[in-house]
C-alpha cells in the first residue's frame, strides 16, 4: 500500500462492521448501475450488520488486491460482488488470493458442479469455465444453484472475505441463502438496524436543519437528511436487539420531528406527494386536471404514474411557454402576472376536462430571472401564488412540480374556504 501504513489495531473498531467492494470496470463507466450495494446494503441493516464503506474498482488485479487488504485491515467483514465469471478480465479470485497471501487451488466439488449445470442445459463446457472452480487455498466454497459462478469464504485471522456473483439474480440469491446466515453466525449478530424516512415538502433542507439540529447529534437513533428538488427526506435509523424495540426507538423520535414540522410532513418511506395528493382526492370521489407549461410535462408525467381507485387524474394540457398556454385556452394575458394567470389557467382545464379542481404550474424565465405562478381552481374557490427560483435551471421543472403538488395536498387537507398554507 502507498503511503503511511496504520496498525490493524488502530484502523478496526469494536462494533462489528462490514464493507462492500464491488468489482467491475464497466460501474467506473457508468455502463452499468451499481444496484447489488444498495441491496446488500439493506441487507446488512436486516440482521444488525453496520455498513461503513463502500466503494468501486474497475478490473485490475493489483488495484482489487490493495482494496481487499486495505478492507481486511479496517472491516469484521468484506463483500465483493463481480469477477467471478470465467473471463480473463475477471480477476476477483486472483486478487483475493494475492491479497490474503494464498494460492489458488482447483475444487473439485465446485467443478463438478459447473459440469452438472452445463450438462443440464446441453451445452459444452469451455475451458475457460474451470477458472470458476479455482479459489483461494482453505477457502469455503459457496456452491451457486442458480449460475454457473460459485462463490467462496476466506477467513482470515480477523476479517472474513465474502465474494460473491455480480449478476443480480445469482448474488441475491446466495446473499439469502448462504452470505446472511453466515455473517449472523460468525459475528454472532443478534440484533437489527431498522430506518424509518419522514417525508417534507415546502421547506428548505436548512429550515429542517435548524428544527431538529439537536435530533441530529443523537447516536442512537441517529437522524440524518436528505435534500432532493422542493423535497428533503427525514431518515430515522435505529439499531436494537428486535424489530420491537427498533420500532420503539424510532417512534419516540419520531413524534419529536412531527411535533416541529407539522403539515410539511406529507408521508413515510416509499410515499410521494404525488401519491398522497391522489389519494385524498380519490377517497373524497374528486378528481384533478392539469395546465403546465415550462416544466417538461412533469407535472402530468408525475400524476400519471399513480393509479387509483376511482381514478383522480383527468389528464393534462402542456405548452412549452406561458404565453402558448394562454393562447392554446383563449385565456387574457393582461400582465398581471404568472400568479394571476395560473389561476385563470388552473379553471380553464377544470371546465375543459370536466374535473373537479384545476391545477396549474407556470415557468416563465425573463431577464429578472425565473418567475413561477401556481395556480388552483374548484367550482367555488380559486387562487394563486407566484415566486421566484434560485436554484440551478436543471432541477426547475421538478422543483416546481413538486412545490405545486404540495400546494394541492395542503388544500386538500385544508378546511373549505381556507387559503393556500404558507
Amino acid at each position: 500500500m502507498v503511503g503511511r501504513t496504520w496498525p490493524i489495531s488502530s484502523l478496526r473498531l469494536t462494533m462489528p462492521h462490514a464493507e462492500i467492494l464491488a468489482i467491475g470496470t464497466e460501474l467506473l463507466l457508468g455502463e452499468i448501475v451499481d444496484t447489488n450495494s444498495a441491496h446488500i446494503a439493506r441487507a446488512l441493516r436486516g440482521i444488525g450488520l453496520d455498513l461503513l464503506y463502500l466503494s468501486q474498482i474497475g478490473d485490475n488485479e493489483a488495484r482489487i488486491a490493495q482494496a481487499v487488504a486495505q478492507a481486511l485491515a479496517r472491516s469484521d467483514a468484506l463483500i465483493t460482488t463481480g469477477g467471478l465469471g470465467p473471463t480473463v478480465d475477471d480477476m476477483t479470485r486472483e486478487a483475493v488470493a494475492r491479497a490474503t497471501g494464498r494460492p489458488l487451488e482447483l475444487h473439485p466439488e465446485m467443478l463438478a458442479q459447473i459440469e452438472q449445470r452445463f450438462a443440464r442445459w446441453g451445452r459444452r463446457m469451455s475451458a475457460n469455465n474451470r477458472r470458476q472452480a479455482m479459489i483461494p487455498q482453505g477457502a469455503i466454497p459457496i456452491p451457486n444453484p442458480v449460475g454457473t459462478a460459485p462463490g467462496f469464504i476466506v477467513e482470515t485471522e480477523r476479517s472474513v472475505i465474502i465474494s460473491v456473483p455480480g449478476v443480480p439474480r445469482e448474488m441475491e440469491f446466495l446473499l439469502e441463502s448462504e452470505v446472511l446466515p453466515y455473517l449472523r453466525r460468525r459475528l454472532q449478530l443478534t440484533g437489527i438496524i431498522k430506518a424509518r424516512v419522514l417525508r417534507t415538502a415546502g421547506l428548505g433542507e436548512s429550515t429542517i436543519d435548524q428544527k431538529v439540529a439537536d435530533l441530529e447529534t443523537l447516536t442512537n437513533p441517529t437522524v440524518g437528511l436528505a435534500a432532493h428538488p422542493a423535497s428533503v427526506d427525514v431518515r430515522i435509523t435505529a439499531k436494537a436487539a428486535s424489530e420491537a424495540e427498533a420500532d420503539r426507538m424510532i417512534a419516540e423520535i419520531e413524534a419529536k420531528v412531527r411535533s416541529r414540522l407539522g403539515s410539511a410532513i406529507f408521508g413515510v418511506d416509499a410515499d410521494t406527494v404525488e401519491g398522497i395528493a391522489l389519494g385524498l382526492l380519490a377517497g373524497r370521489g374528486l378528481t384533478v386536471a392539469v395546465a403546465e407549461a415550462g416544466t417538461e410535462g412533469a407535472l402530468a408525467a408525475r400524476l400519471s404514474d399513480v393509479h387509483t381507485e376511482p381514478p383522480a387524474f383527468l389528464g393534462g394540457v402542456f405548452a412549452a411557454t406561458p404565453d402558448a398556454l394562454a393562447r392554446q385556452f383563449s385565456l387574457d394575458g393582461d400582465g398581471a402576472g404568472m400568479g394571476p394567470l395560473a389561476e385563470r389557467a388552473a379553471r380553464a382545464v377544470a371546465q375543459a376536462q370536466g374535473a373537479s379542481l384545476g391545477l396549474a404550474c407556470l415557468i416563465n424565465p425573463d431577464d429578472d430571472g425565473v418567475k413561477i405562478g401556481l395556480g388552483l381552481a374548484d367550482g367555488a374557490h380559486s387562487e394563486n401564488e407566484e415566486m421566484g427560483f434560485g436554484g440551478h435551471v436543471l432541477l426547475l421543472p421538478q422543483w416546481a412540480a413538486t412545490f405545486t403538488l404540495d400546494r394541492l395536498r395542503r388544500r386538500l387537507l385544508a378546511q373549505s374556504g381556507e387559503r393556500l398554507a404558507a
